[in-house]
């Protein structure tokens, strides 16, 4: 059953909790389907959403990237992160 369809129950009548318990779907997801219906007129999934703010891609190097992540794979990503900056910083990177 599609997104529209459940939206459909609602607006004949049915009880938003028993809508989302009977398509197993949380509350607060029917809500944001129907809040984004009522703003934009569809209650379809946004997608190329990162191309729509500008952004995409943040590695520019991949193949440095990959050498960085075979000599730091053993740390967190909050290490790698330290020494990442600190890379940056020096121009290493």
């Amino acid at each position: 059953m599609t997104r529209s369809a459940r939206i459909a129950a609602v607006r004949r009548g049915e009880r938003k909790k028993d809508v989302s318990q009977m398509f197993n779907i949380s509350r607060n997801t029917l809500d944001l389907w129907l809040k984004r219906e009522e703003k934009t007129g569809d209650c379809r999934a946004v997608t190329n959403y990162q191309h729509q703010q500008g952004g995409g891609q943040k590695i520019a190097d991949w193949e440095r990237f990959r050498n960085f992540a075979r000599e730091h794979g053993g740390k967190t990503q909050g290490e790698m992160a330290f020494v990442m900056g600190r890379q940056r910083n020096s121009a290493e990177f």
